[in-house]
C-alpha cells in the first residue's frame, strides 16, 4: 500500500503530482516551506553526528584540490 505525501509542517495531504507541480514540494505551500526555514534558522533542529578530526581534515584537502 502506498502512503500519500504529507506536508511536513500542517500534514495536509499533498497531490500524487506534487514533486512536479508544486513549487514548495515537500510543503504544501509557501507559509509551510517559511515555517520550516525559520526552525532550522532558530536552532530546532539539528544535525547531529560526531565530528571526526582525521575525516574534516580529509574533507578540507579535497576541497582543497578541487579549488585549484
Amino acid at each position: 500500500m502506498v502512503r500519500a505525501t504529507t506536508c511536513g509542517i500542517c500534514n495536509n495531504v499533498l497531490p500524487i503530482d506534487a514533486a512536479k507541480t508544486l513549487r514548495t514540494f515537500p510543503f504544501c505551500s509557501e507559509r509551510c516551506q517559511q515555517i520550516d526555514l525559520h526552525r532550522w534558522m532558530d536552532g530546532r533542529y539539528a544535525i547531529v553526528e560526531d565530528a571526526d578530526p582525521e575525516e574534516l581534515l580529509e574533507q578540507l584537502h579535497e576541497e582543497d584540490e578541487f579549488d585549484e
